[in-house]
């Protein structure tokens, strides 16, 4: 076990970060009496597990001890206790190139999309992959992949994107009977700059997750889980996958597309997430090793965040307003984070050596931006044993000020959401770890 931390951190007494405004709830507590603690002063003393103490007892001794036992120890701990099994690559799964469209966006770049059709046959649940790869840049190119919350139609307003035809929530503008409309083009741009991204010489590559799985509770006969699942006399095993370990699982199917692609450089793809979608980048990364980075974006509980601080959202209350996001098993643990033999620094420990950066926002309460921090900071000792550098900070970093080793963190001014100033960061680390600038 890790030295007990109290209220202020551990490893010298990390600073606490007191953040003042609006508190901005990325997945709304429902009305109760229940009520979010932001005092720092009332976070529990708590106890880490170690990622480097072996099952059994005795630690890790090195690199290859990792490798052989250790990290696929931690991978069964999260399967079995907080997102669930996924299936592997189905038998059958098909691509079809729908539109190529090489001057897209004035000539800038080439727009590509892709049908995944999961197992082939005519009822087979299907995604679609938007690709906007850069004119200019030397082909293949490394691309950014994530996951967006309104269908591919809303991060562009190009006209050529495919209006989604999945079920959307209603509470998006445009959308009526949980469909997409016209009106829907383009409404959540300033989450996308694809412009500012092909600037930089980096693809965008995204994914519509209700094409994966509809984000409602519906007791998983929908999406994915309900061609894949194969419950077990009627019944679903308690450590069955939830919505976010099918999301994880769709952005390896379209890695599994990008390695068929000539333009894509697959061994340079950097998937990122944000809020529930940075949980899902977060499992996705440390399940599948093809993914040569990896970005949480204002992940929070079940992401990046410290589960055993209870700070803004927590286990009970993730679980009660979204039954459907993780495995049953991890309802065991409401109320119960210490109990957990599991905690989020092992999930981004999974990732090692590769980069991964961890990123918050300073009004965002909800998602524990010091949880997010001593998170990342307690997975070095993985990237240490390594050979890597870890996050090269104890100190949890000034607003606008980003630290990046081989772990990346920064904390910027406002509110749960994904801007170009997080864009540009993501960026830079990118330029760092995959074209080797300093």
């Amino acid at each position: 076990m890790l030295t007990s931390l109290g209220d202020a951190g551990a490893l010298g007494g990390l600073a606490i970060l007191f953040l003042a405004g609006v508190t901005f709830l990325a997945d709304s507590a429902s009305a109760s009496s229940w009520r979010p603690n932001y005092d720092e002063s009332k976070v529990p003393s708590y106890t880490l597990p170690d990622p480097l103490e072996m099952k059994g007892g005795g630690n890790v001794a090195d690199a290859e001890a990792w490798r052989t036992r250790r990290r696929s120890e931690i991978v069964e701990l999260f399967r079995k206790h907080v997102y669930g099994r996924a299936p592997g690559k189905p038998e059958g799964m098909t691509f079809k190139t729908f539109d190529l469209e090489p001057k897209a966006l004035d000539g800038k770049a080439t727009r590509k999309q892709v049908t995944v059709s999961v197992t082939g046959k005519p009822d087979s649940p299907s995604m679609d992959i938007l690709m906007y790869l850069p004119n200019r840049a030397k082909k293949p190119v490394p691309v950014f992949v994530l996951l967006n919350f309104q269908g591919n139609h809303s991060i562009h307003p190009d006209p050529g994107i495919k209006l989604s035809t999945s079920w959307i929530s209603k509470n998006y503008e445009g959308v009526v009977n949980n469909r997409a409309t016209e009106a829907c083009r383009g409404k959540a741009q300033s989450r996308f700059p694809v412009e500012k991204i092909l600037e930089r010489g980096y693809g965008l590559a995204t994914i519509y997750y209700g094409d994966i799985d509809p984000d409602f509770h519906d007791g998983f006969k929908n999406g994915v889980h309900g061609a894949l699942d194969k419950p077990r006399q009627g019944e679903r095993p308690p450590d069955a996958w939830g919505a976010i370990g099918a999301w994880a699982w769709g952005l390896s199917r379209a890695l599994d597309y990008f390695e068929t692609d000539r333009d894509v450089d697959a061994k340079r793809v950097i998937v990122l997430g944000h809020s529930r979608l940075g949980k899902t980048s977060l499992w996705a990364g440390a399940c599948d090793e093809r993914f040569a980075i990896v970005i949480s974006n204002d992940s929070g509980c079940g992401g990046a965040a410290l589960s055993r601080r209870a700070f803004g959202e927590t286990v009970e209350r993730i679980n009660a307003n979204f039954p459907h996001w993780f495995c049953g098993n991890f309802k065991k643990y409401n109320d119960r984070e210490g109990d957990l033999p599991v905690d989020q620094h092992m999930l981004i420990a999974l990732i090692a050596p590769r980069p991964v950066y961890v990123a918050s926002a300073e009004e965002d309460r909800w998602a524990d931006p010091h949880g997010e921090f001593l998170a990342a900071l307690h997975a070095s000792p993985v990237y240490r044993l390594l050979g890597t550098e870890g996050l090269p900070t104890t100190q949890m970093p000034q607003v606008n000020q980003p630290v990046m080793g081989t772990i990346g963190y920064h904390i910027r001014t406002g509110r749960h959401d994904l801007t170009e100033y997080d864009w540009q960061r993501y960026m830079d680390f990118a330029d760092k770890h995959l074209r080797g600038k300093p």
